[in-house]
């Protein structure tokens, strides 16, 4: 069930004061009960993470690497991607906006909430990105940090796709549907594309279709503020507030940090990754690095599962983190 947040009278970077909305879903035990996990959402995701629709139902659910039977599990919507319906929702000021204002209003939501720690935080893409934020603003808050197919920061080849990404957005007659054609070049790779439309004797099986389909499939479900908002916030990344000190911001993270990236990633590539890890890794001890090996480009973390949840695993070992129940009940009640 979606559930609501309203935060009033939030100021943004630009200085601007205005209501924001925040909806989110909880799954699996109830608050209180278990540790809790939070997931971020990708671009076009939602807070619906897992059951029928979940567009990470293959990680989340009874019996599956983030065991529903075993943990509590939250999603927000990052405010303004449209999912509730609600116009009000909606952010039209987008550009005064920046990932670090949304892992704001994520904190403020933790205090209405009364979390005060969570076991594990993990998103993919800007979700990760999002987790970074996150996490420089509330040093002690998660135990586990999983930032998968993500980065610290805007790099200048991320800045460049999406001011394309942009230019399609403000200028196409079917912006949304020609901007997630232009999307899905850089989310998956040659090799990948290859592979996918190798077989000549499945009618209509080409790319252009294919991106097509893509194409006017996000057009039917997303709104077109929603994708300028997101879009723009992919820019925006930068725990180090433009100081380039990130080894010192990232070095007071008291989480364990989990990086994992993909070895053919076209957004967030898997090189700044790795200097991030080796970097980080010079000044703590407790940062680890795991990198899917795939065709499929960026794409990966949503279709790699089993090396994904290969690698995960022991972060998620259900049964012996259930039994941590007592110790997270006597946190709460002090």
């Amino acid at each position: 069930m979606l559930k609501e947040i309203k935060i009033a009278d939030f100021q943004n970077s630009a200085g601007s004061i205005q209501n924001i909305v925040l909806t989110y879903q909880f799954f699996g035990r109830d608050m209180g009960s278990a540790p809790l996990v939070l997931v971020t959402h990708a671009l076009t995701g939602n807070s619906s993470v897992t059951g029928e629709f979940g567009w990470w139902k293959e990680l989340i659910g009874k019996d599956k690497l983030i065991d529903t039977k075993h943990y509590t599990v939250l999603a927000f919507d990052m405010p303004g991607n449209g999912f509730s319906g609600d116009p009000s929702h909606l952010i039209p000021n987008y550009k005064e906006f920046t990932l670090k204002d949304i892992a704001k209003l994520y904190s403020i939501a933790f205090k209405k909430l009364e979390i005060t720690e969570i076991y594990a935080g993990i998103g993919g893409s800007i979700g990760g990105a999002l987790l970074w934020e996150i996490a420089a603003q509330n040093l002690l808050l998660f135990k586990h940090l999983i930032p998968i197919a993500a980065d610290y920061k805007s790099t200048q080849w991320v800045k460049a796709l999406c001011k394309v990404q942009d230019s399609i957005l403000m200028n196409s007659r079917y912006p949304i549907r020609d901007a997630r054609m232009h999307a899905m070049t850089f989310y998956r790779t040659p090799e990948s594309l290859k592979e996918k439309f190798n077989n000549p004797f499945l009618a209509n099986n080409t790319v252009e279709n294919w991106l097509e389909y893509h194409g006017k499939k996000l057009e039917s479900r997303f709104q077109l503020k929603a994708y300028k908002l997101m879009n723009h916030l992919l820019t925006t990344v930068d725990i180090s507030d433009n100081s380039n000190n990130f080894i010192e911001v990232a070095d007071k993270i008291s989480s364990d940090i989990h990086l994992v990236t993909v070895n053919s990633d076209g957004l967030f590539l898997a090189n700044e990754n790795w200097d991030t890890y080796v970097a980080l890794s010079m000044v703590k001890s407790n940062v680890f690095i795991s990198e899917i090996r795939s065709i499929h480009g960026h794409d990966a973390f949503l279709i790699e599962y089993t090396q994904l949840a290969q690698f995960l695993k022991p972060i998620f070992k259900s049964n012996k983190e259930a039994n941590e129940k007592d110790k997270y009940s006597t946190l709460r009640s002090r």
